[in-house]
Parts: structure tokens; C-alpha cells; sequence
């Protein structure tokens, strides 16, 4: 039986613009330079650079100009008087009056030389016939970034078939790819990491080690990986000191071939500190890097052309069109800056909070003084959500006296020593680390010993513990750390 009742509900939705804020806030300095410029370019009411009547600034703001007012923080935008421009088709608000002259803006990059194309240029000095050609193509086609193919021969042979329309059988493609893998770098067209590094021990020149070398990889590759040397002693019949120079040969070898391809042309991305702190005379300041406050105003231009169409009389769609529009942006601009204030703001007062709650490791830079800290803390204490203080914390880096740092990097949970206190897990990985750095290496600490070393410092820890603060350290088991 179908019935009809209502419901009442109170849900939270946030609105575009607090949404936009939120992105605004986690975006790291030059993240935030280039969408100011987007946004000046996409609103001609929003203008860059300060008005006649402003003073200059220094390129970082003082902590004076900044108040821990977080209800002030939280109510200082009016959402509501932000019209969306999805309320005005795009084609009202675009313009084509470009010119060819017109300078491009662009930043050019060096295009430079795949790592595919230095194959296919070294196959040109090849004698193939067309099928061979194609195949060849194809398979270079098949090489990932680490120099690999990793796909099934019979599975290539089908798609030569499906896609290039060339019908070929398994053996011929084997056949190419010997050729493929004659290319350099040393070890491209492995179909793992056994052939990768047969295919270089091969090319080197044969001496005794070497020789062993390929043996081991050859037949007892298993054994070696997972370092059983006492396996390889008895199996290949070799001296420790033979066995030592062997492993040697094998550690110089290229796991990656591809990943040594000078010719790439990946951006190295450069890390702008977002924040500065100093110690002066034994107190410590924060500054917001000014590149986070830009000199934004709205355009006079615009307001002015909306006051000349309000005190028309007549008026016409197109005027009534041009009003909406201009509103619009004006409308825009000025939410836009206020919500660059709001930032700031945000930033600071979070920073700030994580400053003097790590102030015994600012002033020191010992990391043993780092104090158990999670977003809660911070979050309580300047009395906003755990996601802005996340938001601000993930991509942000300090310039300290004793380094760039990323600001998560100060968050850490808590567990108690052996007198009951609060100790940071960030301590404990750093005490890890130094054990297994000063441990021997023919006979690598196992978790348990670990466990026991770190009891007799202070830290009673389970065996399991280590194990997981072990792997977030990328420190390997007690076997593979191993060494002959």
C-alpha cells in the first residue's frame, strides 16, 4: 500500500564558494600564484597591483598584522552576495579579439628527445625488412618508463594482428626482440628483472666474477634475491671472497635501464617555503611568505560603468544583460579578495598554533623534542575543523634555522616510555634508524632484537610495532639487510 508523508531533515551542504575557499586555502605558494593569474585573467573587474593610495609592503607580513579571531575568520565572507557565473552562458562572456601579433604567455619548455624515440633512431642503423620494421615499432612501442616490456609475446602477436594488421607468429617477434634488446641502454626490453640483468652482465667483459655472476643470476636467482648466501656457497661451489665479488658485479648493474635515459625532459618541481621562522634573541617568529597576499583590487573601470547603467533611464535587454554581467564580476572580484584574506589569516593563525606547540624543536632543532602532536590538537586550540588544519598542513613547507621542512612532518602520534610519559612516534623511528644503521650487518638485528634494544632505552614496544614503524621507514627485513 503506497503512502505519502513528510519528512523533516537539517543536513550541511557547503555552497560552491566555500568549497572554492577550501581549495584556495590547500594550495601550496606557487599553486596560489598561478590561480591569482588564472582568476585575474578570467575577471576583467579583478585588477592586480595596488591602487594609488596604497603603500608597499615587505615580501613577508608580520605577525602583528594577523589576529587569532577565528570567528572572524569564519564569518568575514558574505557567501551570499557571490553570484556563480554559471548564471550567464559562456558565449556572453567570451570575446574574440585576439590578434596573431598578440604575444604568447606561454613558458616554453625544451621539448628534448623521448625515450622512445632514442630507440627508434638507434633501429634505423638496423637492416630490417618491412615486417621486421613494424614489429620492431611496435615493440619499442611496448617499452615502459623503467626500460621493461612486460607483456606476453603471444599477447603482442595479437595486437600486431588487430591493430597494425600484420599476421606474424611468436617466434619472429622473439627475433625482433633480441635485436630490441641489443639497443642501449644496457638491459631495455627485459621482460623482468632476472633477463634485465643477465642482458648487462653479458655485455660486460668476461672475468671470473662475472662469470659467477651469471650463474647465480641464471640459476639460483631466488636465492640470491632473498640473500640465502650460505645456499649459494654449497650450490655453486665458490669461496665467501668469490662469492663477494660476484654480488659486487651485480650490485653495479641498472635495475631501471630506462630511468637512466639523460635525455628526458621531466620538470623538476622547486619547493617555495609558504612560511619563515626565526629565532630572535631566543624568540621565535613566524612570517607568511608575501607571495601569499598579493595586491588585489577591484577595478574602478567597472563600478563606474555600473553606477553610468543604473542612472539610465530607458533601459533596454542588452543594458539589462550588461548590468547582470558586470554585477557579476564586480561581485566575484570582491568575494575572490576577501577570500585571499581569509587565507592568509588561515594560514597564519594554523602555523602559528603548530609553532609554539613545537616551540622546544623550533628554538633547538633536536627532532627528540618534538612533541606527540595530531590535527586535533591544533585544531581545538584555534577552533576550526580538522580538514582546513589538514588542508593547510599536507602541501605547505617551512623555512626553519635548521632546514625546509613539510609541515606534516611535525604530526606524530603518541605512545608512553617506560616512566609513563607521552613520547612522539617521530622519536622512536629516528632511534630505529640510528639501531639498524650501527647494527652488523653479517648478522642484521631481527624485529625481536629490536624490540629488546629499544625496551632497554626507555621504549617498551611490541614486535609487530616495529614491524610497521620498520616498513614506514623503508628499512627491509633482517635478511635482506644482510651482507656477506
Amino acid at each position: 500500500m503506497l503512502k505519502q508523508q513528510l519528512n523533516f531533515k537539517l543536513s550541511q551542504k557547503l555552497s560552491p564558494q566555500q568549497i572554492q575557499l577550501m581549495k584556495l586555502i590547500q594550495l601550496p605558494t606557487q599553486a596560489f600564484e598561478q590561480r591569482i593569474s588564472q582568476e585575474i585573467e578570467e575577471n576583467p573587474a579583478l585588477e592586480g597591483g595596488k591602487e594609488e593610495s596604497d603603500e608597499l609592503d615587505d615580501e613577508f607580513s608580520n605577525e602583528d598584522d594577523y589576529t587569532d579571531d577565528s570567528e572572524h575568520i569564519e564569518t568575514e565572507i558574505n557567501i551570499d552576495e557571490y553570484l556563480s557565473d554559471d548564471e550567464t552562458p559562456s558565449y556572453k562572456l567570451s570575446a574574440n579579439n585576439s590578434s596573431p601579433d598578440d604575444d604568447d604567455k606561454q613558458i616554453p619548455y625544451a621539448s628534448g628527445t623521448s625515450f622512445n624515440q632514442f630507440l627508434l633512431q638507434q633501429l634505423s642503423t638496423y637492416r630490417l625488412n618491412e615486417e621486421e620494421k613494424e614489429i620492431a615499432r611496435f615493440l619499442v612501442g611496448s617499452v615502459d618508463d623503467g626500460g621493461y616490456i612486460r607483456r606476453n609475446l603471444l599477447d603482442i602477436v595479437d595486437d600486431l594482428a588487430f591493430t597494425q594488421n600484420i599476421f606474424t607468429s611468436e617466434e619472429k617477434v622473439k627475433k625482433v626482440l633480441k635485436l630490441v634488446q641489443e639497443l642501449d641502454p644496457v638491459g631495455v626490453g627485459s621482460k623482468n628483472l632476472q633477463e634485465c640483468l643477465l642482458l648487462q652482465l653479458k655485455r660486460k667483459k668476461s672475468t671470473e666474477s662475472v662469470s659467477i655472476a651469471i650463474q647465480i643470476i641464471e640459476n639460483s636467482f631466488e636465492q640470491f634475491s632473498k640473500k640465502h648466501y650460505k645456499k649459494l656457497l654449497v650450490k655453486h661451489s665458490i669461496s665467501e671472497d668469490q662469492l663477494r665479488a660476484a654480488i659486487h658485479e651485480i650490485e653495479g648493474l641498472n635495475p631501471r635501464p630506462g630511468g637512466s635515459y639523460s635525455g628526458n625532459t621531466k620538470i623538476i618541481e622547486h619547493i617555495v617555503p609558504d612560511f619563515a621562522i626565526k629565532i630572535i634573541e631566543g624568540e621565535l617568529e613566524l612570517t607568511l611568505n608575501g607571495r601569499n597576499a598579493p595586491d588585489l583590487h577591484v577595478s574602478r573601470d567597472y563600478s563606474e560603468m555600473l553606477k553610468g547603467y543604473k542612472v539610465t533611464k530607458q533601459k533596454t535587454q542588452s543594458q539589462k544583460d550588461a548590468v547582470q554581467f558586470i554585477k557579476q564580476k564586480l561581485d566575484a572580484a570582491k568575494w575572490f579578495i576577501d577570500a585571499i584574506k581569509q587565507r592568509q589569516q588561515t594560514l597564519f593563525v594554523t602555523m602559528n598554533s603548530i609553532m609554539h606547540y613545537q616551540k622546544e624543536y623550533f628554538l633547538t632543532g633536536d627532532e627528540q623534542k618534538l612533541k606527540p602532536m595530531i590535527l586535533k590538537n591544533i585544531a581545538d586550540e584555534i577552533n576550526m575543523d580538522i580538514s582546513t588544519v589538514s588542508r593547510v598542513a599536507n602541501s605547505k613547507y617551512v623555512d626553519t634555522p635548521y632546514g625546509t621542512k613539510l609541515i606534516k612532518e611535525f604530526f606524530s602520534e603518541s605512545m608512553k616510555n617506560d616512566k609513563g610519559e607521552d613520547v612522539s612516534t617521530k622519536e622512536i623511528k629516528s632511534i630505529l634508524e640510528i639501531i639498524v644503521s650501527e647494527e652488523d650487518k653479517k648478522k642484521p638485528l631481527t624485529d625481536d632484537k629490536l624490540a629488546d634494544f629499544l625496551k632497554e632505552k626507555g621504549y617498551p614496544i611490541a614486535r609487530r610495532t616495529i614491524a610497521k614503524y620498520r616498513e614506514q621507514l623503508g628499512i627491509p627485513v633482517a635478511r635482506l639487510r644482510k651482507k656477506i
